[in-house]
């Protein structure tokens, strides 16, 4: 499978019980030589409120966890693409060493 089309949730956990938000997102991932790219949009588009805990969780730390079904989770790193219109995802990868206190992903 080279590409794949279809919907996502993006989680934002504070620490492995308490998940601070849920976004729908419609993903579009594709294999790029031994690497993926993955855009995404907001799915529906957020106002109000929504839009706000969106932004505060970005500024917060832009980690989240990107779940495709119950078994299928990848954490990620969320970027808002220059036009604000789209989201580009990339892979997560944890330092050698966190700061104490750092957030604690689920498994």
């Amino acid at each position: 499978m080279d590409s794949y089309e279809g919907t996502a949730t993006l989680e934002w956990w504070a620490n492995r019980s308490t998940c601070l938000g849920r976004f729908g997102v419609r993903v579009e991932v594709g294999v790029t030589g031994s690497g993926w790219t993955c855009g995404a949009a907001l799915e529906p588009s957020l106002t109000g409120e929504d839009r706000e805990s969106f932004d505060f969780l970005m500024a917060l730390d832009p980690l989240f966890t990107l779940r495709f079904d119950e078994e299928t989770v990848l954490h990620v790193n969320v970027a808002v693409t220059d036009d604000g219109g789209g989201l580009t995802l990339a892979a997560y990868e944890a330092e050698a060493a966190e700061a104490a206190g750092s957030r604690r992903l689920p498994d």
